[in-house]
C-alpha cells in the first residue's frame, strides 16, 4: 500500500476516467483502498427509505470514490495540476512542494 499524495481539503484535478478535466475538493481519503472521494466527481445515486431525519426518502446524489492515481494535486500558486515532491526542511519536517514552480503546498 503506497502513501497517497493528496490530503483531505486539497483541490485536485481528475486526469483520467469519465470525469476527466473536472476539479474539486477532496472530501475523504480511503488509504486502505487507495481511493479518494472528490466533491462533484463520480456522482452516484443512492436510494434512501424514509427515516425520522429524512421523512420524504427518495434518491440522493452523492460522490463516490475514485482511484487516487486518477487525480493530480492542483498547485495554489501556478493553478495547474502538478506532481508532488516531498522535501525535508531545515528543522526536519517533511513538506510537499510543487514540481513545476517549487513552492510549498500546505
Amino acid at each position: 500500500m503506497a502513501k497517497i499524495h493528496v490530503k483531505r481539503g486539497d483541490t485536485v484535478a481528475v486526469i483520467s476516467g469519465e470525469d476527466k478535466g473536472k476539479r474539486g475538493k477532496v472530501l475523504e481519503v480511503l488509504t486502505q483502498q487507495g481511493r479518494v472521494i472528490v466533491d462533484g466527481v463520480n456522482i452516484q445515486k443512492k436510494h434512501t427509505r424514509p427515516t425520522q431525519t429524512n421523512p420524504q426518502g427518495g434518491i440522493i446524489d452523492k460522490p463516490g470514490p475514485i482511484d487516487a492515481s486518477n487525480v493530480a494535486l492542483v498547485c495554489p500558486s501556478c493553478k495547474g495540476p502538478t506532481k508532488v515532491r516531498r522535501e525535508r526542511t531545515a528543522d526536519g519536517k517533511l513538506e510537499r512542494q510543487c514540481k513545476k514552480c517549487g513552492r510549498t503546498i500546505n
